[in-house]
């Protein structure tokens, strides 16, 4: 007899095998659609700059990479284009971490294993009928496309680089972000650990100045992080070959739904296929689990009476979920656009403000507090 579910997830990421997980913990029977694994052509060098809210959710799943894999950020500094500084400690919140560093290879590996221990969960090539499909595709998905859904936009004019470095100084847990006049903006993640001298790189760089980075030799590559970097963690070597992407915000217009056809199915949006937003703040990711959780919250508080494809409960989570992402999205732009102008006037304003903002008191510590996740949705 042919396996029923109860939900589809399309799309088999971060994202997708946290709501897979969830579901089952509410024993309902979960279609996970992967698509068949291609031989990579380069190692995965992205990381992610996981928050508190994310910690605790991934740790309940026992998904959460072992610490070779994780490391905890105890400070961060932000340097802007002149003298504005900001930075914030672990210490001054009452927290063990600001963050955690999570390499992306090792963190999708602990939730394939834990997925495969789940009796709850089939993973499928291609999708199957069910009362709800859940969209976890990313930000190119097909389906949302398919489905007719809007998706609005913005292009930043930038591209970010990603790659790996080993420094010549040791990290000491810091994770460093620097403005530079052009508008472009260069981030240091930790790896390797408390000890470690590695880092993740994600530089967002004017669009017309990726193919040039991209071609350039390794030794003039890294002497421009250098230069960038303003030398903090001396000299730099690279470990890893160099990926990009186009930055953009973007957000798709309707996260819910009718399937096409005479059934009654359902279909709803979650992680980048429902938004993307700038990667200066580190909060992409954390937007997506928080997603996973609230839509797995919404299915979980229904009527009893309600089924999985009413999209009375689908609606509840789609203005909670924009509710949470105004903030960040608002925050995330601002910061962009603000640091893309290149006037002497701006520059001045932008620097002054910075260096008011470290210390505003109250309001960096708010600030801290809701990018740790630790601020209520």
């Amino acid at each position: 007899m042919a396996q029923t579910f109860d939900i589809c997830i399309r799309g088999a990421g971060v994202v997708g095998r946290t709501l897979a997980l969830l579901l089952a913990r509410e024993r309902l029977r979960v279609a996970l659609v992967a698509p068949a694994p291609t031989p990579a052509d380069a190692p995965d060098v992205r990381a992610y700059a996981l928050n508190a809210a994310s910690h605790a959710l991934l740790h309940s799943l026992r998904a959460w990479p072992d610490a070779r894999h994780a490391t905890p950020v105890l400070r961060m500094e932000v340097a802007a284009d002149q003298d504005g500084a900001v930075q914030f400690d672990a210490l001054t919140q009452g927290a063990d971490a600001l963050a955690w560093i999570v390499d992306v290879p090792a963190l999708e590996a602990r939730l394939i294993d834990a997925v495969r221990f789940q009796p709850q969960v089939e993973v499928l090539d291609a999708p199957v009928a069910a009362p709800l499909t859940v969209v976890c595709e990313g930000r190119a998905s097909r389906t949302r496309a398919l489905l007719g859904v809007e998706f609005d936009v913005t292009p930043y004019g930038q591209t970010a680089i990603a790659t790996r470095l080993e420094c010549e100084l040791p990290h000491g847990q810091v994770a460093r972000q620097w403005f530079a006049p052009d508008g472009s903006v260069l981030a240091f993640l930790p790896l390797g650990g408390p000890a470690g001298n590695s880092v993740a790189v994600v530089w967002s760089v004017p669009d017309d100045q990726a193919a040039q980075w991209l071609a350039a030799e390794d030794d003039s590559f890294t002497q421009a992080l250098a230069q960038a970097s303003r030398g903090a963690l001396g000299a730099l070597r690279m470990s890893a070959p160099r990926a990009s992407w186009p930055l953009q915000q973007a957000r798709a217009r309707r996260w819910c739904g009718r399937m096409p056809g005479p059934s009654a199915a359902a279909w709803v949006l979650a992680g980048d296929a429902a938004h993307n937003v700038h990667p200066l703040a580190g909060q992409g990711l954390n937007l997506g689990l928080a997603d996973a959780q609230a839509l797995a919250q919404a299915l979980r508080e229904r009527e009893s009476w309600r089924p999985l494809h009413d999209l009375r409960p689908l609606r509840r989570y789609e203005r909670q979920a924009k509710a949470a992402l105004l903030p960040a999205g608002l925050v995330m732009d601002g910061l962009q656009q603000l640091f893309a102008r290149r006037e002497a006037t701006i520059a001045a304003l932008r620097n002054w403000g910075m260096n008011g903002f470290a210390h505003s008191g109250p309001l960096k510590h708010w600030v801290a507090r809701r990018a740790m996740g630790q601020l209520a949705r």
